[in-house]
C-alpha cells in the first residue's frame, strides 16, 4: 500500500509518498480501505516537528478515516463467509479467536506492543460487531494517510446511511473535539458563546452544538466567510484582522462578555479571550495554531508564542470569577468509553439530521503538500480531506 510519509521536520513539500506492506489485523481490530483522511492542525505541526505526541520520522500522520471493512481480525473473507452461512444453517455464531487487548501497530502492521487474555464467546461475538464491506469512520492515532489502516474496534462506527464517506471522515476530530469543549465548558440555552476560527472545522462542529443547545453564537473569522458562516446560522460574525474583536463582543453583550469562549490559536489571543469573559465564563483552550506563523526555526517557534501567553494563577481566577480549561482529543485514549459515548451521540445527530459535517475540499495523496498549505494560510471553510485516488462515494 502507499501512504503519505514525513520523512524529516520541514515545509509542505517534505511529504512524500511511500511504499508499506499491507497491515493485517490481529484480534479486536480491523483493516480500512480508506476512502478519505481528515487533515487536522496537529498533522501539519507534526510536519513542522512541533507535535509533541507524534513519533519521530519518518511517520504517517492523520487521526481519522473513513472506508470500508477489508478484514476482521481473527477471521479472514473466506472464514467470515464461512461463519455466516454456517448462522444461516444453524442459527449458531462464529467467533474468531481473541487474544484481549488489542497490539499498538507501526503503518506496517508492526506489533509495538501485546497483551493476552483467554478467549470467551461474549467477547469474541464483541469483537465481530463488523464485516467486510461494511462502511465505517474510525480514530486513528496515526497512519491516516495510508490506502489502508488497521484500527481497534472500539475506536470504529458504522457510518449513517445519509452520510457519504467524505462527510463521514469529516467529523471524528472536529466533533469529537466540539463536543468535549462543550460538554466541559457547560453550554447551555441562552448562554453567549464566542468561537474564535468559526470557518474551521471545529468552529462549524460547535456552531452546530451550540445551536442544538439554544446558545447564541458569535464567530470570529475573514471577512470573505462571514456570509456562509450567517447561512450555517452563526448570530454574530466578526473580522478579527480588521476588527477588534474584543471590543465587539463586549458591545454585542452589553458589556457583560461572553459565557464561553473557545479558543484554538494560543499565544497572546488567549490573553484577550479572557477579557471577554464575563464574570463566572470560561475558555475552552484546544490548539496553539498561531505557532505555525512564528518566523523562528524549530522549537524557537514554541518559545516566542509562550512568551505572549498568559499567566494564570488560582488567586486571579477565583478573583475574576473565570475559568479555563484545555482539551486535547488526542490525549483521550485511556477514557475510551466515555469517547465512544460523544462519538455515538454525535452520530445519532447526523441522522436526524442536526450535525451537518461540511467538507470545504478534497485532495489526493500526491497533493498532501497543497491540502497542508490550503490550512495554513487559513483558505479552508470546514472540513479537509486526503484521498488515495478519486472520492467516488456518493452516499
Amino acid at each position: 500500500m502507499k501512504a503519505v510519509t514525513i520523512p524529516k521536520a520541514g515545509k509542505p513539500e517534505v511529504l512524500e509518498i511511500r511504499n508499506y506492506p499491507d497491515p493485517r489485523p490481529r484480534s479486536r481490530e480491523v483493516s480500512i480501505k480508506v476512502a478519505a483522511a481528515g487533515v487536522n492542525f496537529a498533522d501539519i505541526q507534526a510536519r513542522m516537528g512541533l507535535y509533541p505526541d507524534a513519533p519521530g520520522p519518518p511517520l504517517v500522520v492523520g487521526y481519522e478515516v473513513a472506508g470500508e471493512i477489508l478484514e476482521v481480525g481473527g477471521i479472514d473473507r473466506t472464514q467470515m463467509q464461512e461463519a455466516e452461512s454456517n448462522d444461516t444453517a444453524d442459527g449458531k455464531s462464529a467467533a474468531g479467536d481473541v487474544t484481549g487487548k488489542s497490539a499498538a501497530r507501526d503503518v506496517s502492521g508492526k506489533t509495538a506492543g501485546s497483551g493476552e487474555s483467554a478467549p470467551n464467546d461474549a467477547s469474541a461475538k464483541a469483537s465481530n460487531r463488523f464485516s467486510p464491506g461494511d462502511r465505517v469512520l474510525a480514530l486513528t492515532r496515526f497512519n491516516g494517510y495510508s490506502e489502508t489502516v488497521v484500527v481497534p474496534q472500539d475506536q470504529v462506527f458504522p457510518v449513517p446511511d445519509n452520510l457519504s464517506l467524505a462527510e463521514a471522515a469529516a467529523i471524528p476530530v472536529n466533533y469529537l473535539t466540539a463536543w468535549q469543549l462543550t460538554e466541559m465548558g457547560g453550554l447551555k440555552n441562552g448562554d453567549t458563546l464566542l468561537i474564535h476560527n468559526a470557518g474551521g472545522g471545529v468552529g462549524l462542529a460547535a456552531l452546530d452544538l451550540a445551536r442544538r443547545r439554544g446558545a447564541r453564537t458569535i464567530g470570529t473569522a475573514s471577512a470573505g466567510k462571514h456570509e456562509r458562516l450567517i447561512e450555517r446560522g452563526l448570530d454574530i460574525a466578526i473580522d478579527y484582522r480588521t476588527e477588534n474583536w474584543v471590543e465587539r463582543v463586549l458591545e454585542h453583550t452589553n458589556g457583560k462578555g461572553a459565557d464561553l469562549i473557545f479558543d484554538p490559536i494560543g499565544g497572546s489571543n488567549w490573553k484577550k479571550s479572557i477579557r471577554a469573559l464575563r464574570p463566572t465564563g470560561r475558555l475552552g483552550m484546544y490548539g496553539v495554531s498561531e505557532v505555525t506563523r512564528s518566523f523562528f526555526p524549530g522549537s524557537l517557534k514554541f518559545l516566542s508564542v509562550l512568551g505572549r501567553m498568559p499567566f494564570y494563577t488560582p488567586v486571579q481566577l477565583m478573583n475574576q470569577n473565570k475559568g479555563v480549561y484545555g482539551v486535547n482529543i488526542g490525549r483521550l485514549w485511556n477514557e475510551k468509553q466515555k469517547v465512544m459515548q460523544w462519538a455515538l451521540a454525535i452520530l445519532e445527530g447526523a441522522k436526524e439530521g442536526w450535525i451537518r459535517p461540511h467538507v470545504d475540499a478534497v485532495f489526493t495523496f500526491e497533493q498532501a503538500a497543497e491540502a497542508h498549505r490550503y490550512i495554513e494560510e487559513r483558505r479552508n471553510f470546514g472540513k479537509v480531506l486526503l484521498t488515495p485516488g478519486k472520492l467516488s462515494d456518493s452516499g
